[in-house]
């Protein structure tokens, strides 16, 4: 089955910037694009599936399956903050191919809709993390990467694998602005604290009024998902070979 994308509602949005949060070291992104969605209140627009996911249903505790899968979702602002595409899902694509062909039709999808800023949100791997995780980041231009070390993030200087670095490449190259954000985390589990921290940048450059105080709701949901989908059990696994799977970011 090639990718395909089933929209359910084309919504009209008024210069919307992108936010990507897929799986990826610690959960950061997941945690923050549901915390997102469920604070916002935003509503799904289409559903992704793609043959480069993984090769599994899970079942649930009725018996029915759950596949992987991707999803958008809108929120259109009442004040005076950005309207938001919000992408969230329980896998990223398992090959190259797959990844490259994902962004970009998640980039005809946005370009549609009025977008040309995109956000992507990961965690950054270290052995030890302070009691405050610094921030790290990258952009798509010099004046953005500007606008990201504003918010008290330093460049990230080295590799980002995954959506969370491919994003932001190819979107340059068709004329996105954007940037990416990376918070320090050990990443052996879902990591609600470095969610926070990615949450409140996202909530300072966008002027969002996003609560915060029920984000280990968010974290405990991921959890619960991605378990039953084998991926905090990978990362287990992997870490205990002090190996990172390579699509997470």
């Amino acid at each position: 089955m090639p990718l395909t994308i089933q929209i359910e509602e084309k919504p009209k949005l008024d210069n919307p910037v992108l936010i990507e949060g897929l799986p990826g070291i610690g959960f950061v992104a997941n945690i923050v694009a549901l915390h997102l969605i469920h604070e916002l209140e935003a509503k799904r627009f289409a559903r992704i599936f793609s043959a480069s996911f993984q090769d599994l249903a899970a079942t649930t505790e009725t018996g029915e399956p759950r596949s992987p899968i991707n999803e958008l979702y809108y929120y259109r602002s009442m004040d005076e903050s950005h309207d938001l595409i919000i992408w969230y899902g329980n896998t990223q694509a398992l090959t190259t191919v797959g990844q490259y062909e994902l962004c970009g039709r998640i980039l005809d999808v946005a370009e549609e809709l009025g977008c040309g800023f995109l956000i992507t949100v990961g965690g950054f791997k270290q052995e030890e993390v302070k009691e405050t995780p610094e921030i790290y980041c990258a952009a798509s231009d010099g004046e953005t990467l500007k606008e990201a070390l504003n918010l008290g993030a330093k460049i990230m200087v080295g590799n980002i694998f995954g959506v969370a670095g491919i994003l932001i490449g190819l979107g340059a190259l068709r004329g996105f602005k954007g940037f990416s954000i990376l918070v320090e985390t050990p990443g052996t589990c879902p990591d609600a604290k470095a969610a926070r921290h990615a949450l409140s940048v996202l909530n300072k450059y966008l002027g969002l009024k996003v609560d915060l105080s029920r984000l280990d709701l968010a974290a405990e949901k991921t959890a619960k998902i991605l378990e039953s989908f084998g991926w905090v059990r990978a990362v287990k696994e992997e870490e205990k070979k002090r190996e990172e799977l390579r699509w997470f970011v």
